[in-house]
C-alpha cells in the first residue's frame, strides 16, 4: 500500500508538470543532491581529509562533530529525495544551510564566496523542487 501511494504521487508529479520543466527540475535537483552527498561523504570519511579538518578548525567546531553532521545531512537529503516528503526535505536542508551561513558569518568569511554559498545551494534546492512539483507552484505562484 505504501509503495502504491509513492508511485501515485510520483506519476501525479509527472502528469501535471510540463515535460521540459520536470526534467529541468530533476537535473537541477540531481546536481544539488550530488554535491550534498559528496559533502556528507567527506564528513563521514575516517580519518577526515586534511581540508575538512582545517575547515572544521577554522569554523570553531570540534572534528568529532563531523560524523554527526554528515549523518544529519544524509538524513535531510534522503527526505528531500522522496517525492512525498521533498518539501519537508527542502525545509530541513534550508535549516541546515542556514547554520552554515551563520558559521561563516561568525568567523568573518568573505560574503559572496563563503557566507552566501549555502544560500546559492538553497536557491537551487528550492528552484529544482519548484520546477518539478506542481503542488509547490500552486502554493507559491509567480505573479506577472
Amino acid at each position: 500500500m505504501q509503495a502504491t501511494a509513492i508511485q501515485a504521487s510520483f506519476s501525479a508529479e509527472q502528469t501535471s508538470t510540463p515535460r521540459k520543466m520536470l526534467w529541468a527540475g530533476r537535473i537541477i535537483s540531481g546536481f544539488v543532491v550530488l554535491f550534498l552527498l559528496v559533502d556528507a561523504g567527506f564528513k563521514l570519511i575516517r580519518p577526515l581529509p586534511a581540508p575538512a579538518v582545517e575547515a572544521f578548525g577554522k569554523l570553531g567546531y570540534p572534528v568529532e562533530f563531523a560524523g554527526g553532521i554528515g549523518v544529519l545531512l544524509l538524513a535531510c537529503v534522503a527526505v528531500y529525495l522522496i517525492p512525498r516528503t521533498s518539501v519537508l526535505g527542502a525545509i530541513l536542508l534550508t535549516g541546515y544551510l542556514g547554520g552554515a551561513v551563520a558559521s561563516h558569518v561568525r568567523v568573518g568569511d568573505p560574503w559572496f564566496s563563503h557566507a552566501l554559498f549555502p544560500v546559492y545551494v538553497g536557491l537551487l534546492i528550492w528552484g529544482g523542487l519548484y520546477l518539478r512539483d506542481e503542488r509547490l507552484r500552486a502554493l507559491v505562484p509567480w505573479r506577472s
